[in-house]
């Protein structure tokens, strides 16, 4: 018999980092280069099946992926509404903009007034144009002290390519599960 738990997930960052794709990316393994603003929070659902004990069968993990307005003033006023219940967070950051990584900060932060110590990974995206561009604004240094900051992971990701997107949701959706966090409301 599998067992079946539902998440909510919350995308942060600032406008332009690609967390609308990164989402398009997971769920419908597709990619768009046209860039449209998210306004207010769009919410999508995947599931994925997580092996947590060896042997048995699988955890079925239904992921409430709201994907959140990049306007930090936007969502200073409805901070409570989209970070209420949230039990993981992708902060995401563009590799090419290094203010992007640093305006993490007050991403989580506002998160975290509502929801304290939720896990949070961090996303570094469009690692795909760095190799255009043959440099980086965000190096991996910053990101790996960005990241102990706060005990987050951290991945560098494309969704115009895929790279790391669905391990990135699927290790966090994990630590999410993860037996030693707060117990979660379980549906059998």
């Amino acid at each position: 018999m599998t067992s079946r738990v539902k998440v909510k997930v919350c995308l942060v960052g600032g406008s332009g980092v690609g967390k609308t794709s990164l989402i398009r990316r997971y769920v419908l393994d597709m990619f768009d280069d046209a860039y449209i603003q998210t306004l207010g929070a769009k919410v999508t659902k995947k599931t994925v099946m997580l092996p947590v004990h060896n042997p048995g069968p699988p955890l079925e993990v239904v992921m409430t992926i709201w994907d959140v307005m990049g306007n930090a003033g936007f969502q200073e006023l409805l901070k409570e509404a989209y970070f209420f219940g949230v039990q993981g967070i992708f902060a995401v950051c563009d590799a090419t903009e290094r203010a992007s990584l640093e305006d993490l900060d007050g991403w989580i932060d506002r998160a975290w007034d509502i929801e304290p110590d939720v896990p949070v990974h961090i996303l570094v995206n469009k690692v795909d144009l760095v190799e255009e561009l043959a440099a980086a604004a965000v190096d991996e240094d910053r990101v790996r002290a960005f990241g102990e900051a706060y005990e987050a992971p951290y991945a560098f990701t494309s969704a115009k390519r895929g790279d790391n997107v669905t391990r990135a949701f699927e290790d966090l959706a994990r630590r999410i599960v993860d037996p030693r966090r707060p117990v979660l409301v379980a549906e059998t």
